[in-house]
């Protein structure tokens, strides 16, 4: 494998029944600038089935080029037409970084294609840069520049790797949805388009789809909502999670309760509802965090929030070093004085 050949930044630009997926705009983002700080360009790969109109989006969004693969076979995905399809695009470009979403989509296709170019892949990535590895040079050990240093949790949480891959290509990775940051779209943005001719083709692999049933989520979505209220272990228990679902009702539409870690380990609150790194990543207007300590491993999924308030008996606890307002005292005191404070208000404004 000559290094050398592998050039630029490829994202895979997730599509589901001819809809782009929020992702595939979110690591456009972050590839672009993965690509300037190497002196590249960003080229997201499209595969699918009917699936060129969806170009000009990816452009608009900061796609530099996109590559298309467009076969009947690959209308609904499927394992090995979409990894002969990602793996056909990787060995005929030779991109040097290649970015895959880690939804259940991406979970699937980055390690099997990853198998398939013969590279690693780092999986479930909250953090990308580029920069030198071993991160810091070492007697008798070469220090390689413009690596692509990939950051996860390890030990379920517990702590951060940040891994990289100098001696393969592409450097491949998943990317957690809800970490980037989306370009702001420029209209009439166009990309360059290349129809790549990669042979599809089914074999003994091949699985067949007998039925699609689309199932309605039973839980919204935390990643949505502009309010979250977010309880801790500090809540004391299911039932005083009242406190905050009252809360979150009474700030209105767009308010919804979340968790952290803890309280998903207690059984209190199902597990979509947990923030932080192996959680989810969110960004609301205004982040309630409410008997939650603050570990590195929660306040990684929730510091970009645009306003934090923490609420925690504890004065010395982490969550106060990352809050916008912070209030000591017990919560069970304070969040039914806040309700009760806010329905007020509301009642004056109506």
């Amino acid at each position: 494998m000559a290094l050398e050949d592998y050039k630029g930044v490829f994202t895979y630009a997730q599509q589901v029944d001819g809809e782009l997926s929020s992702i595939s705009l979110e690591l456009i983002g972050k590839g672009k600038e993965l690509a300037d700080a190497l002196g590249e360009k960003v080229t997201a790969v499209l595969i699918g089935s009917n699936v060129g109109g969806l170009t000009d989006k990816l452009g608009e969004y900061g796609a530099d080029r996109v590559i298309v693969v467009d076969d009947p076979l690959l209308e609904t995905y499927r394992t090995e037409q979409y990894a002969q399809a990602l793996a056909g695009v990787i060995n005929e470009y030779k991109p040097e970084i290649m970015l895959v979403g880690a939804t259940a989509i991406g979970r699937d296709l980055g390690p099997t294609v990853s198998a398939r170019v013969a590279t690693g892949l780092t999986a479930d990535c909250t953090k990308l840069d580029i920069g030198d590895f071993p991160l810091q040079a070492k007697p008798g050990v070469e220090q390689k520049h413009n690596q692509l240093l990939m950051t996860r949790p390890a030990f379920g949480g517990n702590t951060i790797a940040t891994i990289a891959c100098p001696d393969n290509r592409p450097q491949m990775a998943t990317v957690r949805p809800g970490v980037m940051q989306k370009l702001e779209p420029v209209a009439g943005r166009k990309p360059e388009v290349i129809n790549a001719d990669i042979k599809i083709t089914e074999n003994n692999k091949t699985v067949t789809i007998e039925k699609v049933v689309k199932d309605v989520a039973k839980v919204a979505n935390i990643m949505d909502a502009k309010i979250l209220v977010s309880g801790g272990r500090g809540v004391g228990s299911a039932e005083n999670f009242k406190l905050l679902d009252d809360l979150a009702e009474a700030l209105g539409k767009g308010a919804m309760v979340s968790c952290s870690r803890a309280v998903v380990d207690n059984g209190w609150k199902p597990k979509d509802l947990q923030v932080g790194q192996t959680g989810k990543t969110v960004r609301p207007n205004i982040y309630f965090a409410i008997g939650i300590s603050g570990a590195i491993q929660h306040v990684a999924g929730m510091e970009e929030s645009d306003l934090i308030i923490a609420i925690n008996k504890d004065e010395g606890a982490p969550i106060f070093d990352v809050a916008d307002y912070g209030l000591v005292g017990d919560l069970n005191k304070i969040v039914p004085k806040l309700t009760e404070a806010i329905k007020a208000q509301k009642a004056k404004e109506a």
